[in-house]
């Protein structure tokens, strides 16, 4: 075979994996493909889980009014908006109106995306150089946002994108968190004490499972405080585990009825890991 045949059957490969209207261009400059168009090992498992995500917020955006055709997005923890700019590119291009916004804080990728976006055309972006707090109540940001995401935020920064998404009135919220650490630093504190009161504190006695029973508690409050605050919670994976570790997806979809045994069970869970004080700071209940 020719070289030119090979490259010919790589190219038709890599189109085969994307999806249909996908800018390659886009895609070269965030790096999930190579100059050549090529992809690799690991931009082949970065593509292949942004667009699973696209997929469960393509579905969401599409119960807006008129098709989502006046929907506005806000990303958080946005970092170099893989997100934004493919969602971007597979919804928003196509429709005359309807915005995205990337909210980051750290100012080098934000100047580049900005950038980015320019040279794309992509004019419905804005990109923001902003903290949570600061986004929730900054000027170029509407009173209202219909979608927020959160991709691999770390920590609290998924707390942070439902705080934004509660102030912000949000229909849906779609949540992939990351490396949830404040809880299991609670654990550990008061791990001593939980031992001597209750049997159930083995479950993190040793440090793995500190980190392991951390990260599930976390989540599991979460989804307790979104139901609280008058949304429907979807916990699901988002790609096969063989992927990524970072694998759960959290879709909230607000319907107004504030679940009072969520807010109860919620403070009972807090009382019972000795995590009380959250309720003043995280998960504040009305």
């Amino acid at each position: 075979m020719s070289k030119t045949a090979k490259a010919s059957k790589a190219e038709a490969e890599v189109l085969s994996e994307l999806r249909p209207g996908q800018s390659v261009e886009l895609l070269k400059e965030l790096h999930i493909l190579t100059r050549e168009g090529r992809l690799n090992q690991d931009s082949r498992r970065k593509l292949k889980q942004v667009y699973h995500l696209f997929q469960f917020i393509e579905k969401l955006l599409r119960e807006l009014p008129d098709d989502g055709a006046q929907a506005s997005l806000a990303d958080h923890g946005a970092g170099k908006s893989y997100l934004g700019f493919i969602i971007y590119d597979l919804f928003f291009k196509q429709r005359g109106a309807g915005h995205v916004y990337g909210i980051e804080t750290r100012a080098e990728l934000v100047e580049k995306s900005r950038a980015l976006a320019q040279r794309l055309g992509f004019d419905r972006m804005a990109f923001l150089n902003l903290t949570v707090a600061e986004s929730a109540s900054a000027p170029e940001l509407p009173p209202r946002i219909d979608v927020v995401t959160a991709l691999h935020a770390c920590d609290t920064a998924t707390d942070d994108a439902i705080a934004f998404g509660l102030a912000k009135k949000a229909r849906f919220m779609v949540l992939v968190p990351c490396c949830q650490a404040e809880i299991a630093a609670c654990l550990r504190e008061t791990k001593a004490l939980a031992l001597s009161r209750t049997p159930l504190a083995e479950l993190w006695r040793h440090p793995l499972h500190t980190r392991e029973i951390g990260s599930q508690l976390t989540n599991v409050l979460r989804c307790l405080y979104l139901e609280a605050n008058g949304y429907q919670v979807t916990v699901t994976e988002l790609v096969g585990w063989e992927h990524s570790l970072k694998n759960e997806l959290i879709i909230a979809r607000h319907t107004g009825q504030r679940k009072a045994s969520a807010a109860e069970r919620l403070r009972e869970l807090l009382e019972q890991f000795g995590l009380a004080s959250l309720l003043e700071t995280r998960f504040r209940l009305s």
